[in-house]
């Protein structure tokens, strides 16, 4: 599914320049689910933004399903991303001012469905995430742990090949970070593939393989 080749990622200011990645070559399989590891600073979150086409890579190549995505230009990056790609943030970027059915849907307002499909789909979610009976509230309305579950609902309702999930149970404690780690294993054994960016050992285990990056080199990779 992904395949990167020598990337390189630079930063740059009038003073400084930094090297956030440097030469990391990976490849990712459909159904696979990896961890990426590390310090802080050391570039994961940019790997992790490069793979979701959220950012650019200054050198080296990089391929989606075959697609050499270095050569496509920002629209057809976007139509790559739509219904393709699914993301879950630490932070949970939830749009407050829209109801959790409303923040459910939103993704697939850029897909052309019909109001009955997109119901469809986002009921499911909500069921697959054990949030139907909070559609009609607000995000402001939740416990972190319910609005990471939202967070997911909002990543899977458009039936994505892939998840990228960035530190997704940063924000909660112990109890709320195991249900939706299990919620994430869960959905790869369905068949999706994921990729977590963590800073957690537990979280780390729940994957079947670890990359370790420091200081913009990938040091080594694990398989359990």
């Amino acid at each position: 599914m992904i395949k990167i080749e020598n990337l390189i990622k630079k930063f740059s200011s009038k003073e400084f320049e930094t090297l956030a990645l440097n030469s990391v070559s990976l490849e990712v399989k459909s159904g696979e689910f990896v961890a990426i590891m590390g310090p802080s600073g050391c570039g994961k979150s940019t790997l992790l933004n490069i793979i979701g086409m959220l950012d650019s890579a200054t050198e080296g190549r990089y391929f989606f399903q075959n697609q050499a995505v270095n050569k496509l230009s920002e629209s057809k990056l976007s139509k790559l991303r739509r219904g393709t790609i699914g993301f879950i943030f630490q932070s949970f970027n939830l749009i407050d001012e829209l109801t959790i059915y409303e923040n459910v849907e939103l993704p697939l307002l850029y897909l052309n469905l019909s109001t009955e499909e997109r119901a469809n789909r986002v009921n499911e979610a909500l069921i697959a995430t054990k949030m139907p009976h909070r559609a009609n509230y607000f995000p402001q309305q939740l416990s972190g742990g319910q609005q990471q579950r939202v967070a997911i609902a909002r990543a899977v309702v458009s039936k994505p090949k892939l998840i990228l999930a960035d530190e997704p149970t940063g924000n909660l404690d112990s109890a709320n970070g195991e249900e939706i780690m299990n919620l994430l294993t869960s959905l790869n054994e369905s068949g999706t593939t994921i990729i977590m960016v963590t800073h957690s050992a537990s979280d780390a285990d729940k994957a079947n393989r670890i990359v370790h990056l420091l200081d913009g080199h990938v040091i080594s990779e694990n398989f359990k």
